[in-house]
């Protein structure tokens, strides 16, 4: 890969992953193959046990702008780490993650730029405001559990932001570079900590409608959206101390 620094980077956290994320690159190649900015795709993988970091190796030798990542000890962390390992690793000046099931598309990016003209450092896809599309919606249980949480979520840690989970989120490099090496949550909890962050932090947060096609094989079960609300507690804990030290 050159060394120039990219315009973007595209940042996928990968576990087990190797039915799902081959299509899923081959439609994020097959965008930036039609932009007129650099981008380079950062594949985390966190300790699978199937073939998914091979068949990033070998999307790498075929194309350079992909390249794999590793945790150094090779084993499985949770997403929040995964993610925040590769927008560390990321060299471009703005950095998107999204998820391995290509649950929201990478041409959603083209709605973030105009926020970034505007000076916003982070921009968010959110399943919960008007636009929004689901055209493959979750079972009525995870529904109703999401529902509870993100009124808790916006209780405790984030105001105002009426989807914390969507795994579609933008940072410049800046910011990425501020608020990730902070994270504390390796698990699903981690988004809720990065836009209390980016809060903390005074930076900006966009907001955009996303279409999210679920996929029943999420690795995400009713009960990570239990560790998910306990993690929120932390994360209202963590703001507290912050407050009170200022």
């Amino acid at each position: 890969m050159s060394n120039k620094t990219p315009h973007l980077s595209v940042v996928i956290p990968a576990y087990d992953e190797e039915r799902r994320l081959p299509r899923t690159l081959q439609s994020v190649l097959s965008y930036i193959a039609q932009q007129p900015y650099s981008v380079e795709v950062v594949v985390v993988d966190d300790g699978s046990t199937d073939s998914t970091a091979q068949l990033v190796e070998s999307a790498g030798h075929e194309n350079p702008i992909v390249r794999l990542v590793r945790h150094f000890d090779g084993s499985n962390h949770g997403k929040g780490a995964t993610v925040k390992r590769g927008m560390i690793e990321a060299r471009g000046e703005y950095r998107l993650f999204m998820d391995a099931d290509n649950s929201t598309t990478i041409d959603h990016v083209d709605k973030f730029w105009p926020f970034c003209a505007q000076g916003y450092d982070v921009v968010i896809g959110s399943r919960d405001i008007d636009g929004a599309d689901i055209p493959v919606p979750q079972s009525r249980v995870k529904e109703l559990a999401g529902d509870a949480g993100n009124l808790i979520i916006r209780w405790l840690a984030v105001p105002g932001i009426y989807d914390t989970q969507a795994g579609f989120k933008m940072f410049t490099a800046r910011a990425a570079e501020e608020i990730f090496p902070r994270l504390t949550l390796e698990r699903w909890g981690f988004d809720i900590e990065v836009l209390a962050l980016a809060r903390v932090l005074n930076y900006k947060i966009g907001i955009i409608a996303a279409e999210w096609v679920n996929d029943d094989r999420s690795h995400m079960g009713l009960f990570d959206y239990v560790r998910a609300l306990s993690d929120t507690v932390k994360v209202r804990r963590r703001l507290r101390r912050r407050s009170e030290e200022v």
